[in-house]
């Protein structure tokens, strides 16, 4: 157990971090690839015409997926951010930051998908829907953690000051998941709920979960590969990075 340990507190320095991230990261862009090819086929040439909404409905295989990830990334990046905070650990802080472009992205395209799925059901391109306005705060979050990184000079404090953003902001996340309960509101009830109920079709089900499993893989790839860059940038003067063949080539 305690090797164990040793093993993972030695990838915790960007110095050992950074080609184990190397490695990883053609692999997850491989399973993004080939999950997200099989989730697109399913979605459009195998899973059932929903009765109700007919064709117009197979934009949930993406919208839904894209959804969970927009909440995930940031739960996971405020984990990081107290890591961080607690233990003074500048990987974890870099972890932060690389995975903030792409949990915006998924929340962008959670209300793009979205917005093209009420049209033609609500009537209406947007509405001030307590789901639809708490994902929007949740995409103003992110961006607000990127600027927030970049308007202050200060790497330490940037880091400090993007954790307390990050951790005030979690309590979004299950104003979102609840929004359907708590408030009377058009956007329709989860089809698949933390307590294992699902009122889907199985193909529906699967489709859906192997579109958020590609898009879980692709998180992980470009974070990896993102991280390396923030590595790169922000240790350019310790030895290490002198002495890696990308940079001395």
């Amino acid at each position: 157990m305690s090797s164990r340990l040793v093993n993972w507190f030695h990838f915790s320095s960007p110095a050992t971090f950074y080609p184990l991230a190397g490695r990883l990261v053609p692999i997850f862009a491989v399973i993004a690839v080939i999950l997200i090819a099989v989730g697109l086929y399913l979605s459009f040439f195998v899973a059932p015409t929903d009765y109700k909404q007919g064709e117009g409905y197979r934009i949930i295989f993406v919208h839904v997926p894209a959804a969970w990830m927009s909440m995930f990334i940031y739960l996971v990046m405020a984990f990081w951010a107290a890591l961080g905070l607690i233990f003074n650990t500048r990987l974890s802080m870099m972890m932060a930051q690389a995975l903030a472009p792409t949990g915006a992205l998924f929340t962008f395209l959670a209300l793009w998908t979205g917005a093209f799925w009420g049209k033609p059901m609500w009537g209406a391109w947007w509405v001030w829907d307590a789901r639809l306005t708490s994902e929007l705060i949740l995409f103003f979050l992110y961006m607000g953690y990127i600027a927030l990184q970049g308007a202050i000079d200060d790497t330490r404090r940037a880091d400090r000051a993007g954790a307390i953003l990050l951790l005030v902001g979690v309590v979004n996340i299950p104003i979102i998941y609840f929004s359907v309960k708590w408030w009377n509101t058009l956007h329709q009830g989860a089809s698949v709920s933390l307590r294992g109920d699902v009122s889907m079709a199985t193909t529906m089900l699967v489709t859906m979960l192997i579109m958020a499993l590609g898009f879980w893989a692709y998180s992980i790839a470009v974070a990896l590969k993102r991280v390396r860059c923030i590595i790169l940038e922000r240790e350019r003067d310790a030895g290490w990075v002198g002495k890696l063949p990308e940079i001395r080539a």
